[in-house]
């Protein structure tokens, strides 16, 4: 009960301090004299005419930029449809698709900057670059080549090839690459030289097939480039290998059928010489005479 008396008693004096100060303003105001509330007054009217006249000022300025900006839209549209009269479609087109390959090339940051800057010289030497439907694309084009920072590569680390091991399952490791695909970027690491070799061992892998323990090869940090080039290299790899093993097969075919041909054309002459052999022998042999028996007497006993 005594805490909501001290309440009360809070909100009644803040309600007469309020009251208070309010009557303070209200004598502050009557004290004011006439003169001073004319000059006010006229001070305001000042104030509105000032504004008055900047906003019609600006209205105005609005009007002849607007006047401009339509004047200078025309022009636009009349030479926009000059220009592309002036464009055969097949430029046009040709400069669009080389356009898109460049700014993909730089939104995936793929390849070398310096192939992109090419590029870009080379597109910028056409009119086309200040076409309507190219002139952002080149700009955007422009700021993506700016802030193009090739992928830092961490130096190779190397990997000691034990017996069993091949290309495929080293790509596949977990410390390597965790994918089996990625061999190829293996062999092109180190197809024209591993870090270190055994003596009398080769050192560099011609053929990705033929590894060699102790060979020490390098392991390149992969990026999306070489991921790429790993699958291309994989497929063309693949098809070559079997056309080869293909052609292999044939020419073996081909070997065990004239052996094959051989050994039979061996048995028939063998054949033939026997037979001849036989028939000469027969002729050669003299004929043996046949006795005639006698018939037997009988004896008389």
């Amino acid at each position: 009960m005594k805490l909501h008396k001290l309440l009360m008693i809070l909100i009644a004096f803040s309600l007469f301090v309020g009251v208070k100060a309010t009557f303070a303003q209200d004598e502050e105001k009557k004290e004011m004299t006439e003169e001073q509330w004319q000059q006010e007054v006229d001070q305001a009217k000042k104030d509105i005419a000032d504004l008055t006249a900047k906003k019609e000022a600006l209205d105005k300025d609005i009007k002849d930029l607007t006047v401009t900006k339509d004047a200078k839209v025309k022009v636009l549209a009349d030479k926009t449809s000059e220009f592309n009269t002036l464009v055969p479609q097949k430029d046009y087109d040709e400069y669009n698709k080389n356009l898109k390959a460049a700014e993909g090339m730089c939104s995936k940051k793929e390849g070398k900057k310096e192939d992109l800057e090419a590029a870009y010289a080379s597109l910028s030497k056409s009119n086309l670059k200040c076409h309507p439907d190219f002139a952002d694309r080149m700009k955007k084009l422009k700021d993506c080549i700016d802030k193009w920072t090739a992928p830092v590569e961490k130096a190779p680390t190397g990997y000691t090839v034990v017996k069993g091991d091949c290309l495929y399952k080293i790509a596949g490791k977990k410390e390597i690459y965790n994918d089996v695909k990625m061999w190829p970027v293996l062999w092109e690491a180190n197809e024209k030289g591993v870090v270190t070799a055994p003596p009398k061992v080769s050192k560099t892998i011609k053929n990705p097939n033929l590894i060699y323990p102790g060979q020490v090869l390098k392991v390149p940090a992969l990026t999306d480039a070489l991921k790429k080039s790993a699958l291309e290299k994989g497929k063309k790899w693949k098809s070559t290998h079997r056309k080869v093993k293909k052609d292999d097969a044939k020419k073996d075919e081909k070997k065990d059928a004239k052996k094959d041909v051989k050994k039979d054309e061996k048995k028939d002459v063998k054949k033939d010489v026997k037979k001849d052999v036989k028939k000469d022998v027969k002729k050669e042999e003299p004929k043996k005479e046949v006795k005639k028996e006698e018939p037997k007497k009988d004896v008389k006993k």
